[in-house]
């Protein structure tokens, strides 16, 4: 495929999880996907594989965490990966914490779809959000 076709894919699945529109998001991953989500002590932090993973992470994304996106993110591609940085804000729901995220997907696509995701996230301040000692 081509990058702006690879680009595209990356996009829709970007818009297929702000919709909460499983049916697409579906339609956009492999069914063997692997999304990595570092860090430890936060609510989403873990490995999640296959469709299954997927609405397991959304749906934890959608419980546990309030997130806005003050930025559009930009996309950068080379051959099948696609990279994605952006900035989220938000609030660890559970705590009521606020954290501030930069963050860097780095994406692979395979046939038209999203076969592996990698991110890079501020895992500090996500962990410190989900603190519940009053140490935030």
């Amino acid at each position: 495929m081509s990058i702006e076709k690879n680009i595209q894919t990356v996009k829709d699945f970007f818009a297929a999880i702000g919709d909460g529109d499983r049916n697409s998001l579906a339609a956009l991953v492999t069914e063997d996907i692997e999304w990595i989500i570092p860090g430890e002590d936060w609510p989403l932090a873990g490995t999640y594989r296959g469709l299954a993973g997927v609405a397991d992470v959304q749906g934890k994304a959608s419980a546990e965490v309030e997130t806005t996106y003050p930025k559009l993110p930009e996309f950068m591609a080379q051959g099948d990966r696609v990279i994605v940085v952006g900035v989220a804000t938000g609030k660890i729901k559970a705590t009521s914490n606020q954290f501030n995220d930069e963050w860097v997907f780095d994406m692979t696509v395979r046939d038209g779809r999203v076969a592996r995701i990698q991110e890079y996230i501020d895992t500090q301040a996500l962990a410190r959000a989900s603190r519940t000692d009053n140490q935030a």
